[in-house]
């Protein structure tokens, strides 16, 4: 079965119909476990204390924030080259999400950083290009909304996520291309020598695997709604020219 099948609106629709139901059952057991075991049954850290705990909610949603956007760029990559109008709605249908993956990322970031650094916020590259991604975020919902015709609208959102990739890169490498500022590294890595300690990494593991869970489901959810939007514009536009 080609993935491209799935570029099909009804096709997507009957499939993701199916798989909804059991995407948020996963999110939601993956959730729950991951952040009552965080909050409840690790640790306070012999540093940072009870404020440690932060991370199940904080790392996540950072890490969704970022993902969120790679995936509006691979979406609007495919609009743009073949014109799969699925693609486009799911970028718009991620955009929401991911923006509030990214402000929940920056607020529990401030909550953390307050007592760990004594300050809410500092200029720090990560934070700087992560603040940039949030307005691209806003940006990008706003031109949609400007825009009636939904297949212009598609190709100006696309080549703005096109332009604001390049924070969403930044903002996940800005402590390897600056050596500098407060913000940590990354919590998690594949060429890490050490990771967190197994006692937070466990629960982490699970709370990233309910966020990208809920993710998945969320923009599936919206995606269908968009469906069903650009259905109802079709309609719309018919009844204008009879």
């Amino acid at each position: 079965m080609s993935l491209w099948e799935y570029a099909n609106p009804r096709r997507f629709m009957a499939v993701t119909d199916r798989w909804m139901p059991w995407v948020f059952g996963a999110a939601a057991f993956c959730l729950c476990t991951g952040l009552v075991w965080g909050f409840f049954f690790t640790p306070a850290d012999f540093r940072q204390g009870e404020s440690v705990k932060i991370i199940y909610l904080h790392v996540p949603a950072a890490m969704m924030a970022i993902n969120a956007w790679a995936m509006m760029l691979v979406a609007s990559l495919i609009w743009l080259i073949r014109r799969h109008h699925v693609s486009a709605l799911a970028a718009k249908a991620a955009a929401p999400v991911g923006v509030t993956m990214t402000l929940i990322a920056l607020a529990t970031g401030a909550i953390w950083g307050q007592p760990i650094w004594g300050t809410w916020w500092v200029w720090d590259p990560r934070l700087t290009s992560f603040l940039i991604l949030f307005l691209f975020y806003l940006g990008y919902i706003a031109l949609w909304a400007a825009i009636e015709d939904p297949d212009t609208a598609a190709d100006l959102t696309s080549v703005l996520c096109l332009v604001g990739s390049v924070f969403a890169i930044l903002s996940r490498y800005a402590a390897l291309f600056w050596n500098q500022g407060l913000h940590q590294g990354a919590s998690l890595s594949m060429d890490a020598e050490e990771n967190v300690s197994d006692v937070f990494y466990f629960p982490l593991l699970m709370s990233i695997a309910g966020f990208v869970l809920l993710f998945v489901a969320l923009v599936l959810m919206r995606t269908r709604t968009e469906i069903r939007a650009r259905r109802l514009y079709a309609l719309s536009l018919r009844e204008r020219m009879s």
